[in-house]
């Protein structure tokens, strides 16, 4: 029988790497909460017409990487290769709009069918925000603040912000047509797939990979060209917070992102320790949006990172600074059945108390279990024999002792508790 494998681009995340998982989760979490954001969460599994009006048919993302099926009841169903449309849709099916503006954060897997590489698979997982309701160039910095933030306290290293402006619908339909006009008479110059984005993503063109388009690209029209006079000023309003904020920025007129529903400010945060594929953080306005979904007319900006990469750079991090992984506060050895039930109680009441600690359940002889003790880098072992549970004491063991400290003490449960602990507060 052969050996069952993951699927191409479905990783598994062993309990080794989980720590560091746990960690930029949790700083995360605490980045939200401090900036007045709520959970929201929303289900794997969509209707495909939610991706196909909220993302765009012609869009990469729709129309080569989406996983898609019929369901038993003949409906298509897709796994969400993002978030924002299915925060958007659970905003309006459940009428969160209508209690007034709303700033959402999500995380969980999503599902691309693209090429696997290292920091991006086929089941990713991203953490995101949805700020709706908020139409103040204010908003938009403070958005790309709490993703700057997030990452600068992970330490995330040679950080660096894109900005660019896309207009309202009427000034990207004005560059659509300039664009568009300027590419038909360099078609022969372009790539393949340019020449078929032409009459369907164009703005797509602009942020193609093929050497030879970019060299072509370096003398087409400006987005920033075709903005009205309102989109200009806004997109200065927004320039102007990120100086107050004192966040350093470039702008990249080449700048689009890859789904139709973005609109005014896209930006994009990288970092130089990912290489030429730097993209940390992406987002950008979608002021459309809730209304292509079926909602009323509202303004809305959010941002997702991917956390494979974030994870894969603090991982670097951690590796150049020699980090060590999460070991136990304690192991406890125990050997005999009164002992080894006094050793389960005890590790529950130290746990309660806030240690972490890993319990040895072989019941081995005290020899091995010590090595696993000393192996797994505890400071403390806890030794419960036949001996120690007639006499209501434990051992402790010194598995990290100085020159001048004791290699093992004799204690109560109670004094244990004191001695790991610390005097109260």
């Amino acid at each position: 029988m052969d050996k069952l494998q993951s699927l191409r681009g479905m990783v598994d995340l062993l309990p080794e790497q989980m720590p560091l998982w746990q960690h930029v989760e949790a700083l995360a979490r605490s980045q939200f909460r401090r900036a007045g954001l709520r959970e929201i969460r929303t289900p794997l599994l969509e209707v495909t017409e939610l991706f196909a009006r909220g993302i765009g048919e012609a869009t990469d993302v729709v129309g080569k990487e989406m996983y898609t099926f019929q369901d038993r009841g003949e409906r298509s169903c897709t796994l969400r290769p993002e978030g924002t449309a299915s925060v958007v849709r659970a905003a309006l099916q459940h009428g969160l709009l209508s209690q007034g503006p709303q700033r959402l954060w999500y995380t969980g897997p999503m599902f691309r069918y693209e090429r696997p590489q290292a920091g991006r698979q086929r089941q990713f997982h991203q953490v995101g925000i949805e700020c709706l309701g908020f139409a103040d160039p204010r908003s938009d910095a403070e958005a790309i603040a709490i993703a700057w933030d997030l990452l600068s306290e992970l330490g995330v290293s040679g950080l660096a912000l894109e900005l660019n402006s896309l207009g309202d619908p009427t000034d990207r339909a004005a560059y659509r047509t300039a664009l568009v006009a300027w590419l038909e008479e360099r078609r022969e110059l372009l790539d393949a797939e340019s020449r078929e984005r032409i009459s369907t993503n164009p703005l797509r063109i602009l942020d193609s990979k093929n050497a030879e388009t970019q060299a072509v690209l370096a003398e087409a029209p400006l987005l920033i060209d075709s903005l009205s006079d309102a989109s200009r000023e806004r997109f200065e309003a927004v320039r102007r917070c990120l100086e107050a904020l004192e966040i350093p920025y470039q702008l990249n007129p080449r700048l689009v992102r890859g789904l139709d529903y973005y609109t005014h400010t896209a930006f994009e945060i990288t970092s130089s320790q990912l290489g030429a594929q730097g993209t940390v953080c992406g987002g950008g306005r979608y002021d459309g949006l809730i209304e292509q979904l079926g909602g009323a007319p509202t303004a809305a900006i959010g941002w997702a990172i991917g956390l494979e990469r974030l994870v894969l750079l603090c991982a670097k991090r951690d590796a150049a600074e020699g980090a060590l992984p999460t070991v136990p506060d304690v192991y406890v050895v125990s050997r005999g059945e009164a002992a080894e039930r006094q050793a389960l109680v005890l590790s529950r009441q130290l746990r309660q108390a806030g240690q972490m600690v890993e319990l040895d359940l072989t019941g081995s002889a005290f020899g091995k279990q010590l090595k696993r003790a000393d192996r797994c880098g505890a400071p403390w072992a806890v030794v419960i024999g036949e001996g120690e549970a007639e006499q209501g004491v434990v051992l402790l063991k010194n598995l990290r002792r100085s020159a001048d400290s004791p290699e093992e003490e004799r204690l109560r449960p109670v004094e244990l508790l004191r001695r790991l602990l610390g005097p109260p507060a």
